[in-house]
């Protein structure tokens, strides 16, 4: 009993330090105060019944119990009796928490903040965890079953956390693991007596157990390579080859998700699947609206310290009825519903799928698609968007100035701004934007300061590549040095505005591209866009979008949202002509000036520099070749094997004679060597006789090697092949051959031993299976056990020679001293 209340301490604390990486999506630690007490509760009810000898289901039913009486003390509804026993109003009160937690999760973005609703169901859970976990290791006494329920608290920050989950939570959740499958270990040696090695071998007080010894460096060796690869593969996020491989300053801004503060990384959904050095055609769409607005496939609304991020969505299937986007709508808001079509390549692989904004029908897709009203974005958590094809009807609104100014300012206590107006700790862009926002009445007109802003006439301008800054923020490098890109655009507005108090996140998605029929545009890796929305109040998300016009491709500036750099119109003078000079070299659609110049390279997740790559195909076709020669390994080695069997073995003339029971024709073509090489006559009946072994395992013939030749032979003929067989007559003359090599003092010499070998092959291939005669021919499975048992062997040897050396070492090992000393 006292070593199950060691292991039962044991299996909690492994709970808690399993609870680690919950630290990741919250702010504050109560969580962690709140879910010790839980599992102190659980841990102290389990002993105690434990002590009086209860069965499982009893120290069950009272875990359960004691976790129940702590969540009445730490989430009170007010109507407990005597302040920890629930009653009726306690249990509906964890059902409003429980349903309450589902709409913080939808509302709130990681880090979360204390809500009683997620505390709640954030004990609950790691409570309920501590109950299977100390079923599965004390009462079952099956620890390795218990990391389940720790893996699923794992679980929780991995889904919802944009970025990698940082790796120390994740050591010492491993770590609590680990702990507790040590210590069951070391209460099952005790139980037994004694330690002792493989061979029998006690183990000296003085000695660490070779088996403790080889778990631990398994264990150490284990979550070292679990945090390090990782970091080491491209295509995670933060990879460290995809560090190595990005450049600073350059359009992309980094790989992942969420770069540095003030920077944006939008397209890291597409997976490193486009070239940004080769123009790709991404989508093709339809539409009747004569001039849209740009097509959209997500948001990024989650500002932290290391920039934005994107929440998990959360919806509604597509095949369902979606929202009515001209409800509650007021009025003086133009909305107008048009139809596309859009045509997704094989290029473009994302779980997002592209739409104008605000659809209200979509078909084409099927329930695994969903959509996120609040987004706006369609969505799939098991499907990609590569290659499909659907339509949808969509509502595009219109706005006017003066209708935006007259919106209502949110309240401070308005949901929308509590979730989308939080910035991190920057003075500057305070300071900043107190400048730009000072006398300006209504939120629009704030938000017009800001967008104008952006603009030549203040220093800024269109670059794939930005220089750093001495500040430690690139929001405020960039804004100082007013060079960049259309994410850095996007993302500073929507800063800037989030802090003026109004809501703000950044959209991406494509700007609209060449056009080939009429309502037709084709868009490609050059269109990829980023862009402001901003939230007013009873009205929605409206687009601002503040990058130079001049560096965005097919951009769209709507009235409420003009070009700020827009030249005035000028009258032509007569006799002037207002087409480009041809021989001026900036002037054509080559030149520098030209809009549908590659411009936009910088949104793409790579590099964003339009630096030139050698082409691919060379190492594709090498690394194909390669794998051909692995692949034709195995069977090259089967054939060098059985060309060097069949090849004669050197030696004297032989002189044979026929010798038999019944004179020469007594054993027709049984001959025996008289006086002769008997050597090499046995040599060449062995090679035979591995050569029909290995034959049989290659088509999958039973071999076994405790029966005699003759006993071998028979049983082929009798189960295999019939006994008028050629094949037949050619086993029997192989296993008299072998016979006679192994036992009789005179071996049989001729035969045509390999013509019978011939005979044989062909026999089991002409009654194998093609898959059968496939891997004979390629894999042959002769090969890969002889191969499998070599380095059996020569690992058995390796772990011999290696405690060989140990058993040396541990002679002048310092433990030696603990044996003379008193046990205490």
């Amino acid at each position: 009993m006292i070593a199950n209340r060691g292991l039962g301490l044991v299996a909690a604390v492994a709970t808690l330090l399993a609870a680690a990486p919950l630290s990741a999506i919250f702010q504050r630690w109560t969580w962690l105060v709140q879910a010790t007490i839980a599992v102190a509760v659980v841990a102290g009810v389990a002993a105690l019944l434990r002590m009086v000898r209860a069965p499982l289901w009893g120290q069950v039913l009272g875990m359960v119990a004691g976790l129940l009486l702590a969540l009445t003390w730490m989430f009170p509804s007010g109507g407990e009796l005597a302040a920890v026993l629930p009653t009726p109003a306690t249990i509906a009160h964890f059902g409003e928490l429980t349903s309450g937690s589902v709409q913080d999760m939808r509302s709130y973005g990681v880090k979360v903040p204390d809500t009683d609703p997620l505390l709640f169901i954030t004990v609950l859970g790691v409570g309920s965890v501590a109950v299977v976990v100390d079923v599965l290791a004390v009462g079952l006494r099956r620890p390795a079953l218990a990391g389940l329920p720790m893996l699923a608290i794992y679980s929780v920050p991995v889904a919802v956390y944009v970025d990698s989950v940082p790796p120390v939570p994740f050591v010492i959740g491993a770590a609590g693991y680990l702990w507790l499958l040590v210590s069951d270990n070391i209460d099952r040696v005790r139980r037994f007596g004694r330690r002792f090695t493989g061979d029998g071998r006690d183990v000296d007080v003085w000695e660490s157990s070779p088996l403790a010894s080889a778990g631990r460096r398994l264990a150490v060796v284990g979550v070292v390579a679990a945090v390090l690869l990782p970091l080491a593969v491209p295509g995670m996020t933060g990879g460290l080859l995809d560090r190595l491989q990005s450049s600073g300053g350059t359009g992309s801004g980094g790989n992942g998700i969420g770069g540095g503060p003030g920077r944006v990384d939008l397209f890291a959904g597409l997976k490193g699947q486009l070239n940004q050095n080769e123009v790709a055609d991404l989508v093709k769409v339809t539409t009747n609206e004569p001039d849209p607005f740009y097509l959209r496939f997500g948001v990024a609304d989650v500002l932290r310290e290391n920039g934005f991020g994107v929440r998990g969505p959360a919806g509604r299937s597509v095949t369902r009825d979606l929202p009515d986007p001209t409800e509650g709508i007021p009025a003086g808001v133009r909305q107008q519903q048009y139809r596309a079509t859009v045509e997704v390549t094989r290029t473009l692989d994302m779980p997002l799928m592209p739409v104008y904004a605000d659809p209200v029908r979509i078909q084409g897709l099927g329930g695994g698609w969903l959509y996120d009203s609040n987004q706006q974005v369609v969505f799939s958590n098991r499907d990609n968007s590569r290659g499909k094809r659907y339509e949808f009807d969509y509502v595009r609104s219109l706005y006017t100035p003066e209708l935006l100014r007259r919106a209502d300012p949110l309240s401070a206590t308005d949901p929308m701004v509590q979730q989308f107006t939080d910035t991190p700790a920057a003075p500057e862009v305070d300071a900043l934007v107190e400048e730009l926002i000072s006398g300006r009445d209504t939120d629009y007109d704030r938000v017009r300061a800001i967008y104008e802003h952006f603009s030549v006439k203040n220093g800024f301008s269109y670059s794939l590549r930005t220089e750093g800054g001495t500040s430690g923020k690139d929001i405020v490098d960039f804004l100082t040095n007013k060079v960049g890109f259309c994410q850095q655009y996007a993302a500073a507005m929507a800063w800037l505005v989030r802090a003026a108090g109004i809501p703000a996140r950044v959209a991406f998605g494509f700007t609209n591209g060449t056009s080939q029929d009429e309502g037709s545009y084709v868009l490609t890796n050059r269109n990829l866009h980023a862009w402001t929305e901003v939230y007013f109040d009873d009205i929605g998300w409206v687009p601002f979008d503040a990058t130079p016009a001049y560096g965005v491709p097919g951009n769209a500036r709507p009235d409420w949202a003009p070009d700020n750099d827009a030249p005035d119109p000028v009258t032509p003078v007569p006799g002037t002509s207002t087409a480009p000079d041809a021989t001026d070299p900036s002037a054509g659609p080559a030149g520098p000036d030209d809009p549908n110049r590659n411009i936009d390279e910088g949104v793409l997740p790579q590099t964003g520099g339009p630096v030139e790559q050698a082409p691919v195909w060379p190492w594709w076709t090498v690394g194909g070749l390669a794998l051909l020669v692995l692949l034709a390994v195995p069977a090259l080695r089967r054939l060098a094997l059985r060309r060097r069997r069949g090849t004669p073995v050197a030696a004297a003339p032989v002189t044979p004679a026929v010798v038999g029971p019944a004179g020469p024709a007594g054993a027709a073509g049984r001959m025996t060597v008289v006086g002769a090489d008997a050597d090499r006559a046995r040599a060449q009946a062995h090679a035979a006789w591995d050569e029909l072994l290995d034959t049989l395992l290659d088509y999958r013939v039973r071999v076994d090697r405790t029966e005699t030749p003759r006993a071998t032979a028979d049983r082929l003929v009798r189960e295999t092949l019939t006994g008028d067989d050629p094949a037949a007559t050619a086993v029997r003359l192989l296993g008299r051959a072998e016979e006679r090599a192994r036992y009789a003092r005179d071996p049989m010499a001729g035969g045509e031993l390999y013509p019978a070998l011939g005979a044989i092959r062909r026999a089991l291939g002409a009654r194998a299976d093609r898959r059968t005669r496939i891997i004979a021919a390629t894999l042959p499975p002769s090969v890969l056990l002889r191969w499998r048992n070599t380095v059996t062997d020569t690992s058995t040897r390796l772990v011999t020679a290696t405690g060989r050396v140990r058993s040396r070492l541990l002679r002048w090992n310092p433990r030696r001293l603990l044996a003379g000393r008193p046990a205490r």
